[in-house]
């Protein structure tokens, strides 16, 4: 496998540990997923994102989102076909998966929807109050210039 080698990141940057592994968890999802189910990532507006992942066939009991330590996991186990199909040809996936995103920080998921065969999460980014920009005052050691008022008699 190739290593990407971060060091110059490291030596510019504070907070950023983990994002070697995941990279390395981006490239492993991938070789293990093969693409299935297809999926979408969106921006729906300025801090609104949605994911849409096609999971025609499944029902809503057959599906399972989880969030933990910052990583989005979809599941969706189908129930064996207990009808005894015997298939000429089956093009329709009909297997059970497993696709991870990883989240980053202060990415929350809001709602989930499974309409048409297309499940939809949606995430919001919600930084807090102490997490975003503020000016800071610089203070001066030096001392203060005296200025005197002279009042007219």
């Amino acid at each position: 496998m190739n290593r990407i080698d971060l060091t110059p990141l490291y030596r510019s940057s504070v907070g950023y540990d983990r994002f070697g592994s995941l990279l390395d968890a981006a490239f492993q999802t991938e070789k293990s997923s093969a693409g299935y189910p297809p999926y979408n990532i969106e921006v729906v507006e300025s801090d609104n994102y949605a994911i849409t992942l096609a999971v025609a066939g499944f029902k809503q009991a057959e599906l399972d989102i989880q969030v933990e330590n910052g990583v989005l996991t979809i599941r969706g186990k189908k129930d064996s076909d207990e009808n005894g199909n015997t298939f000429l040809h089956q093009g329709i996936a009909n297997r059970s998966f497993e696709r991870k995103f990883n989240l980053a920080d202060h990415i929350e998921v809001t709602e989930a929807d499974l309409q048409d065969g297309l499940l939809t999460i949606k995430l919001v980014k919600e930084v807090p109050e102490a997490m975003k920009p503020k000016s800071i005052a610089i203070q001066s050691t030096e001392p203060q210039a005296i200025t005197h008022e002279h009042k007219a008699a």
